[in-house]
C-alpha cells in the first residue's frame, strides 16, 4: 500500500497504534468526546475516520469506525462516540474505558469525504444525529486555518437534548464570520422554534443550503436513509452529483 498524504505530513501505510485516553467530555446523554494520545500519529484531514479495535482477555476482537472530530493536534486525536444500546464497542468506550487505558487505533482512513483548507468553493454540510462529527471537524479546521470560505450547516436531530456540540455550535454561529447553522428537529422542538418537528425535506435544503449555480461542495453524513434522502434532494435541486459527497453509517453485523 502506498503512503498517503494527510495535511502537511505523509502517512505510512495503515497500521495499528496504541492510543490512551487523556480527556473525556460529555456531549449529550448518549454521546461523549474522547481525546486520545496516539504516539506517532501521522496527521489527518477533516472528514477522515479511524478504526478502533478492542481485544477481550480470551482473544475475541471487535472493531468499529469513528470519525475524527477535530484537526490533529500533535499526537492527539478526538473521537465523538454515541452509545449504541446493543453495541460491542461504544458501551465500553463510554462506560468502561478509563483515563490512561489503551485502545488500538488505525488510520487515518478515507480520501473522498474530506475538506481541504485550500478549497475556495462554498460548503454545505448536512448532518443527521452523530453524522455531525466529521462535519464539525471541517468547521473546526476552517476556523483553525483562518479560512473565509462560507459554510452552511443543516443539522437534523430528534430533540434539543440530542444536539452534539450544542454550546460550541451556538458560539460558532454567533462568532465565526461566514458560518450559518440551522437545526431541524424531528421529534421535539425547543420553545420558540418555528414550525413543527419534521424530517428534513426540500424546504429545509432549499432555504438553508446554497443555490446550485454557486457550485458548492456538499457533504452529507448520517444514517443511510437520511443520506440517500438528502443526496436525492440536492441532485434534484440541480447540484452536480460529483460535488455531493456522502458518508453513511448503520447497524453492523
Amino acid at each position: 500500500m502506498a503512503a498517503t498524504t494527510t495535511g502537511n505530513r505523509v502517512a505510512a501505510p495503515l497500521t495499528w497504534r496504541v492510543g490512551r485516553l487523556v480527556e473525556r467530555r460529555v456531549e449529550t446523554p448518549t454521546a461523549q468526546t474522547l481525546v486520545l494520545e496516539v504516539p506517532g500519529w501521522p496527521g489527518h484531514l477533516a472528514g477522515q475516520h479511524v478504526d478502533v479495535r478492542l481485544t477481550a482477555p480470551d482473544g475475541y476482537q471487535a472493531a468499529r469506525s469513528y470519525s475524527l472530530a477535530r484537526p490533529a493536534e500533535g499526537d492527539q486525536i478526538a473521537l465523538t462516540v454515541q452509545r449504541v444500546a446493543d453495541g460491542e464497542v461504544s458501551p465500553y468506550l463510554i462506560d468502561v474505558y478509563a483515563e490512561g487505558d489503551p485502545v488500538e487505533v488505525r488510520g487515518p482512513v478515507g480520501g473522498w469525504f474530506i475538506w481541504r483548507t485550500e478549497e475556495t468553493a462554498p460548503v454545505l454540510l448536512v448532518g443527521g444525529g452523530s453524522g455531525v462529527v466529521p462535519l464539525m471537524a471541517m468547521i473546526r479546521a476552517r476556523r483553525a486555518a483562518g479560512s473565509r470560505v462560507p459554510f452552511r450547516l443543516i443539522y437534523s436531530v430528534r430533540t434539543p437534548n440530542d444536539v452534539i456540540y450544542a454550546d460550541e455550535l451556538r458560539r460558532r454561529a454567533r462568532d465565526d464570520l461566514g458560518l450559518d447553522v440551522a437545526l431541524v428537529y424531528t421529534r421535539e422542538a425547543p420553545e420558540g422554534w418555528r414550525g413543527e418537528p419534521h424530517r428534513i425535506g426540500l424546504a429545509d435544503v432549499n432555504t438553508h443550503g446554497w443555490p446550485p449555480d454557486l457550485e458548492p461542495l456538499c457533504y452529507v453524513c448520517g444514517p443511510t436513509g437520511f443520506v440517500e434522502t438528502v443526496a436525492d434532494l440536492l441532485v434534484g435541486l440541480g447540484h452536480q452529483t460529483r460535488r455531493v459527497k456522502t458518508e453513511r453509517f448503520g447497524p453492523t453485523g
